[in-house]
């Protein structure tokens, strides 16, 4: 299906990322493909789970760590949709050098990771 969303990765957020990375990788033997101080991605099979640092506890405790991410053809496209099915824009679309970001909370308050490929 052309233009068809592809899952990118689960992201939570850690106060120790390698701390983290060790549990998923020694605990579930996922593989590490890339762990700084800040920002550890792993995979299993097909699913990517990156991890990354927060210092706001207040995100963790209230059940904020997680975030879905996808990988879109047209972002805006799919902004427009989403937001018209209820879902708010956290923020501006970001144009970075390696191609478009946004967030978006769903209609229940759960994050959502835009990403259309430069």
């Amino acid at each position: 299906m052309a233009g068809a969303a592809s899952f990118r990765w689960l992201l939570q957020l850690h106060k120790d990322v390698p701390k983290a990375a060790r549990f998923y990788s020694e605990g579930l033997d996922f593989a590490v493909n890339v762990c700084t101080l800040r920002w550890a991605e792993l995979q299993c099979g097909p699913l990517k789970l990156a991890l990354m640092q927060s210092h706001d506890n207040h995100l963790v405790q209230k059940g904020h760590s997680s975030l879905l991410s996808f990988t879109v053809t047209d972002i805006n496209t799919t902004v427009t949709k989403l937001m018209a099915l209820g879902a708010e824009l956290d923020g501006p679309i970001k144009y970075e050098i390696h191609g478009k970001v946004a967030a978006l909370r769903c209609i229940d308050g759960h994050m959502l990771g835009l990403y259309e490929p430069a």
